[in-house]
């Protein structure tokens, strides 16, 4: 049983203090990404077709036995393509996993990304991507991460505690050295919070969320650099 939360007095200086990030919506921008990808297939139906996909999405994750993601992505579109009446081609439910490298990195991604690696500190991602999809992501970053944790590796997809369990595991953490941050209340702040881990919400969707879930609420990563140094001085 872990504690249900950690005060926030990270033990800088110790040669294993990591941030862990989630991916899609924190570090890449999946909205534009969807739509961008999915717009040749539905026209001015895109918004309407992403819509139904994420209504399709969780049910999938959570189907035994585990599938992948990229299989998610496919049966998703195909069941919100017939959901919403859109004629699209057998070939063409793969669009989201054939075309998954081409969603842009936010633009204030990189500068903090170099600012806490300049800082010292290690840098993860736990993501319900799978491994042959990540790759694809991974070369939209100008550094690799120092680890990655797929879905495809822990059979499991957030919000439950799979990726922060092996993450915990393989890295040797100790828990007031460890940072998550994140967009998704859903799949990321409350499982971090369960875990007992200093919390940064990276509020991008303004989603009305009660921000004390999280140790600290921000609106965009060019401010998670002074957001850890402050928790870090707590």
């Amino acid at each position: 049983m872990l504690a249900p939360a950690v005060a926030v007095a990270l033990a800088r200086g110790m040669g294993n203090s990591w941030i862990t990030f989630d991916c899609f919506g924190t570090l890449v921008d999946w909205h534009t990404g969807f739509a961008d990808i999915l717009r040749p297939l539905a026209g001015e139906r895109v918004g309407e077709l992403v819509a139904a996909y994420h209504r399709y999405e969780r049910p999938l994750e959570q189907e035994r036995p585990h599938r992948l993601y990229a299989d998610v992505l496919r049966e998703g579109v195909a069941r919100a393509a017939r959901e919403i009446g859109l004629a699209v081609a057998e070939r063409d439910v793969s669009a989201l996993p054939d075309h998954w490298g081409t969603q842009p990195v936010f633009a204030d991604v990189e500068p903090a990304l170099a600012e806490l690696r300049a800082a010292g500190w290690k840098l993860a991602v736990l993501t319900n991507c799978d491994r042959a999809l990540f790759a694809q992501t991974q070369r939209g970053f100008r550094q690799p991460f120092d680890l990655v944790v797929t879905a495809e590796e822990v059979k499991d997809y957030k919000p439950a505690l799979a990726h922060f369990r092996h993450f915990w595991r393989v890295s040797g953490v100790e828990l007031p050295n460890w940072v998550h941050a994140a967009c998704s209340f859903y799949h990321d702040i409350g499982p971090a919070r369960e875990m007992g881990i200093a919390r940064i919400w990276v509020d991008r969707d303004r989603t009305g969320e009660d921000p004390a879930a999280a140790t600290a609420r921000i609106e965009s990563l060019a401010a998670l650099p002074a957001t850890v140094q402050r928790l870090t001085r707590s």
